[in-house]
Order: C-alpha cells, then structure tokens, then sequence
C-alpha cells in the first residue's frame, strides 16, 4: 500500500479525552476515529490489524472444530423474551421498534438466535456436537463507554457456541476451545491469564475469562505467589479458618457515637479495631431484601451474595431503601432485633467476640455484640473479596493481585437456554433431551486495543508481527531524487511479489515527518532508501529493538526474513 493513497491521519499532540496509552496512541497514530461515545470508525491501518486478529482467530477456531456462520445483529424481542433476558439485561441492551411497532434490539449477544436456529434445524443427537462461530459487531448501550475500544457501545466480537447430547462432550470441546483462546492470545503476542469468573448474565457454570495484564484493567486478579491459581476478584474463594479470641462474651451495651458512620470513624472513636466490628450492608436480590454481614476489615463480594441467594440480581440498597426497610440511615445499620430481612453471614463474623456493630439508629452503635447470642444469622458462608496476602485457595502460596483487561470468556451454558427456549433433540432412545450449551466469546477489537497498551514505548506503538497492520515500513527520504525513487519503487514491487505486507512511504514530506511518522504507526521493520540508494545501500531498522544496520540490497531479504522471525 502506497502512504500517498491511503488514510493515516496522525496527530503529534494527545487528544484531551484520551486517558490511557492504547486509547491516545491509536488516535495518534491514526488507527481510529471517534464518531459518538463509544462509537469508532476503524480506519485503514486498525482495519488491517483486525484482519490479521481475525485470521488468526478463524485458523484457531477452526482446528478447535468450529464451523463459522453469521447471524443478523437486529434481534426480534420474541427470542429474548423465550429466553426471558428481555426482562432482566438491563438498560445495555439497545431496543427499538421498526415501522409496525414490532420490538426488536441490536444484538449485545446471541444466545438467542443460535438456540432457535439450532432448535429449529437440528433434532437428532446423530448431529451432534456442533460448534459454530461468528465475528460480528455488537451493540451495547454502556452507561459510561471510557478507555477507547476497552469500554465501547459498539465493537466487534467473536462468538462461538457448542451443542451436545453429554456433559463429557461439553467438556471435551470447553477444553479445545480454552486451548484454542491460549494459542490465539499467545500467537497475539499478548501477556495474559486465564483466570475462574462468574458468568453474569450469560448465565451457566464453569467459566473462565482471558485476562490481558495491564494497570489500566478494570478487573482485578488474584493469583498465587507460588502456583498457577488465577481468579478474578469477584470468584476467588477464602480458605481461611478463623478463630475467636479467648475472652469471656460481656454484656452487650449501646454507646452514643455522635456523627461516626465509616468502619474508620468507628473504630477511631471506640479505640477498636476493623476486625473487631461487623459491618452490615443491606441488597436487594431479585424481589427481596438481605442484611449482609462481614467483619469491618472486609467487604462483601456482591457476586458470591448473588451466587449464594440464587438470584439473578443483586444490588446494594440505596439511603431511600435502606431507611424504608430497616428505618435508619446506611451509617447505624446492624443485626441487632432485625426480624423484617433476612441475615446472612460471611463466616469471619461467627468467630467475632464483643465486637461492635451499629444499633439501626442514627449515632448509636452496640459494643460488647457476639454473634448468635445477640442476633441469628440464617446463613454463614464465604461472602467476601479475597485480599493480597491470603492463603491461596489451592493450598499454595499467598494472594496477589494485578490488573487485567477481559479478551475472552469461555463458559458452560448448561441447558439455560435450550430449557427456555425448548431446544432439544432425541437421544439415542426417541426420547426428547435438552442441547447442553457452552458459549465463547473473545474482544476482537478489544484484543487489539490490548496489544496496543501492552506494545509501546515513548515514540508510539511497536506492534507484533503476527497482527501488524503491515510487516515493513518501507521509506523513500527524498521521493524526487531519481535513485531513491527508483530503489524505493523496485523494492515495493519485490516485496509484494515476494507476499510481504509492506506500507511505502512515498509522499512528499520531510524526513522528520516520514520517521515520526513511522515511530507513531510502529510496523516491526523500517527500511529506509537514502543517500546510498546509487549504491544499493539501505537502512533496516527494528522498531522493537532500535537496532539499526545498513544492508546491500542482495542480502535485504534474508535479513528481512530473519528479523521477522524474531518479533
């Protein structure tokens, strides 16, 4: 591709509304354009680095046995509406209603139309498993669309979803297609992790999310110092066994704690610590109110709250809620003759003696409170955020975290859908059996992005081979000198014949603005043709290394083809 012909609007300054790395770079350096909040146009050189993401998604996916389809991205209620997600997605699903008043949304995900297009076609067992994919836009209507491509309203995905007549072919192919996630993001160049999550609205158990490490992640991963464990936040579980002081239980009294209502305000003024306390959190799952108890050193891990309710939501009460329900402020909440909610406990608490918790009215708190004497918990479990230096829970090691950007997700649907939407085939016996579903999703844009705020340094991008937009950055100093020209021309034509993918800078710019140029877009190789183009003398640089060196044109191939294995 001739520079001259194509569309690389660069900037030399960062826009003001790009917070992080990946977002300022691929504006700068022309990959992206933004047309609404969280809308983009991909220009000419992000549509490259897509396809080389895509292609290696599709090699990968189609060795795992997956077979490739697409399907409309405007979805007609009905489906949701079987499956019953119409109701509960929440505001991120786009909806709209054509010219007859029909509903339809934009498609966020499609559970939907792959389980009635399967049901529909496919009734023996005889057919399968079957695994089809596509890669397609998918609209989401985020409440706060930040970070460029990492949090958009629109971006592009791959979707897979699996079929089977067992549980044993289910995890058969849940485990090539986790293999195949680990082949693409690797081949992607990328330093990730695949760690235990929670499927969220998807729905369905034993899932796994592919996390980019990166500061700038929005989730969070606790890992071993020690193992190979890996966990988002929201799933690691606590193994920890907790003991109760050895001091007699004493009488429970109520204190005046004027205008104190943080754990450390608390704490402060009674001259106790965090651990000493419970803290009291009031949710709202599904239809029903839950006091939530943890000890004031901890918090409480809304997702393992929803997990253990079984509810399908499950949301912190607001003021408004909290004072109708219980009838005080957020700041005095606690167990203490609460008979209108159910009280559940993180299992920390039971090991509590004469703690402290606040007394349900405002700038009062209990002193001296032990658990079950003073109040019942209906349920004990493990209801908190694991935290740095707790015991692994795989038995080795202690917890870290780091920060991670989501680029895939793998999960075992079950028969959620196919129950809902009653697809089903007939086993081996003529009798009807629910599909069980697996779903597996990877971020094509957002895996882009990703490479991009892992691959870059003070100049601009430095883009892995596998997916760079091209190979080499072949540069013409002074396109109106003859020989330059002509060497630079001859190259072009050899490189293409030869199947490289090589970007030819042959505007008429000065050489300040040709090399900038060059650092910003990052393509691995630079070759410039200067002052010794008469004598068959090029430049080659490495954009990762810097390493630069002056090449015959006769040797310029091989040393091509050895650098690129390299990057």
């Amino acid at each position: 591709m001739k520079q001259s012909m194509t569309l690389i609007p660069t900037l030399r300054e960062v826009p003001a509304d790009a917070d992080i790395k990946s977002h300022q770079l691929l504006l700068r350096a022309g990959f992206i354009r933004q047309n609404a909040s969280g809308v983009y146009s991909y220009l000419p050189l992000a549509r490259k680095a897509l396809q080389k993401v895509e292609t290696i998604i599709r090699e990968e996916m189609d060795n795992a046995g997956a077979v490739e389809l697409l399907m409309p991205a405007l979805q007609q209620a009905e489906l949701w509406q079987e499956s019953g997600r119409w109701y509960t997605y929440g505001p991120e699903l786009m909806r709209l209603k054509d010219r007859h008043d029909r509903e339809f949304a934009l498609g966020a995900t499609h559970e939907e139309v792959i389980t009635s297009l399967v049901r529909d076609e496919v009734k023996s067992y005889k057919r399968l498993p079957l695994t089809l994919y596509q890669i397609q836009a998918k609209f989401r209507d985020e409440k706060r669309p930040r970070f460029g491509l990492l949090r958009g309203r629109e971006f592009i995905m791959k979707d897979a979803y699996s079929f089977h007549s067992s549980q044993e072919s289910l995890d058969e192919v849940y485990d090539r297609i986790f293999t195949a996630y680990s082949n693409i993001f690797a081949r992607c160049g990328l330093d990730f992790r695949a760690v235990i999550a929670d499927s969220g609205a998807m729905g369905g158990k034993d899932t796994h999310e592919f996390m980019v490490l990166s500061d700038v992640g929005e989730d969070t991963i606790a890992y071993s110092d020690t193992s190979g464990y890996a966990a988002n936040i929201e799933m690691a579980p606590v193994s920890m066994e907790y003991t109760k002081k050895a001091e007699e239980a004493k009488e429970l009294e109520k204190v005046r704690t004027e205008n104190k209502k943080s754990i450390e305000e608390v704490t402060e003024f009674l001259k106790v610590e965090a651990k000493d306390c419970i803290k009291s959190l009031l949710f709202k799952a599904d239809d029903r109110y839950v006091l939530a108890l943890v000890r004031g050193d901890h918090e409480v891990n809304d997702i393992k709250l929803k997990n253990l309710l079984e509810a399908a939501n499950c949301e912190l009460a607001d003021a408004e809620e909290t004072r109708k329900v219980l009838g005080c402020p957020v700041g005095s909440l606690g167990p203490i003759d609460v008979s209108q909610v159910e009280i559940v406990a993180d299992h920390a608490v039971a090991a509590i003696v004469n703690g402290v918790c606040g007394a349900n009215e405002e700038n009062f708190h209990y002193i001296n409170v032990n658990p079950e004497r003073d109040f019942k918990v209906s349920h004990y479990a493990d209801l908190r955020f694991i935290q740095e230096g707790d015991p692994s829970p795989d038995g080795q090691g202690n917890i870290l975290f780091a920060k991670g950007i989501e680029v895939g997700h793998v999960f075992k649907l079950g028969t959620r859908y196919s129950e809902a939407m009653n697809a089903s085939y007939l086993d081996e016996n003529g009798r009807s059996q629910p599909m069980i579903m697996g779903c597996y999703g990877i971020g094509v844009s957002r895996t882009m992005a990703a490479v991009a705020e892992q691959f870059n340094d003070e100049k601009g991008l430095v883009w892995p081979a596998a997916i760079a937009p091209f190979q080499m950055h072949l540069i013409a100093i002074n396109m109106k000198d003859e020989a330059q020209a002509q060497l630079a021309g001859d190259l072009y034509g050899k490189f293409r014949a030869a199947g490289y993918d090589v970007l030819f800078d042959d505007r008429q710019e000065r050489p300040g603005v040709k090399f900038a140029d060059s650092d910003l877009i990052g393509m691995p190789i630079r070759i410039t043709v200067g002052k010794k183009a008469s004598e068959g003398i090029v430049e080659v640089k490495v954009r990762k290394t810097g390493d630069m060196q002056e090449i015959h044109i006769d040797q310029l191939q091989e040393a091509i083809e050895n650098s690129l294995k390299t990057l």
